[in-house]
């Protein structure tokens, strides 16, 4: 058995209004154990059997089929999580600075996001590890950020995630 954090995209922010408790129900079908929501913005953590490819798969089908959206979501198991949080350069609880990771279920468009970032002035970029790229963003001004313009772009939709670094450690506290 294998822990995971699963990152649902776009849940409570981005339109796709779900209640965690109604999540929690329907993940309850597949063969999980120790399922916990965390926030309201999409993030669950549970044990399972399966390959975390075999469960990004359960769970996008079970939340296409159960709410009727088009589901995307990424799931890390604890040794990636740790990793993510260990590297980040930038601390999870500066005041006025919010450290910001954009986590991905592709590499490779990970790397192109990276790519296209560093060429915009002043944007600061760290690759945490193949699925995770931090960046800082101003308390209070994370949706005007260049960066978080860039990640929100259509694009970037179906593989990408943006977590603060607080709640990824608040995911793995609770897989603990």
């Amino acid at each position: 058995m294998t822990k995971y954090a699963v990152f649902l995209r776009g849940i409570n922010v981005g339109g796709i209004n779900l209640k965690m408790a109604d999540l929690r129900t329907a993940l309850a079908t597949l063969p999980l154990t120790g399922i916990k929501t965390l926030l309201a913005s999409g993030n669950v953590v549970c044990t399972a059997k399966a390959s975390s490819t075999e469960l990004k798969s359960m769970v996008e089908t079970l939340l296409r089929d159960t709410f009727g959206y088009e589901a995307w979501v990424v799931v890390l198991d604890v040794p990636q999580l740790e990793t993510i949080i260990d590297t980040c350069p930038w601390p999870a609880d500066n005041p006025s600075t919010h450290s910001y990771v954009t986590l991905s279920s592709d590499p490779a468009v990970l790397d192109e996001l990276a790519r296209h970032g560093s060429e915009i002035a002043g944007v600061e970029l760290a690759r945490l590890s193949p699925e995770a790229l931090a960046w800082p963003a101003a308390a209070g001004g994370t949706l005007d950020s260049p960066f978080s313009k860039l990640s929100a772009r259509p694009r970037y939709k179906s593989t990408t995630t943006t977590r603060n670094l607080r709640t990824l450690i608040k995911c793995r506290d609770a897989l603990a």
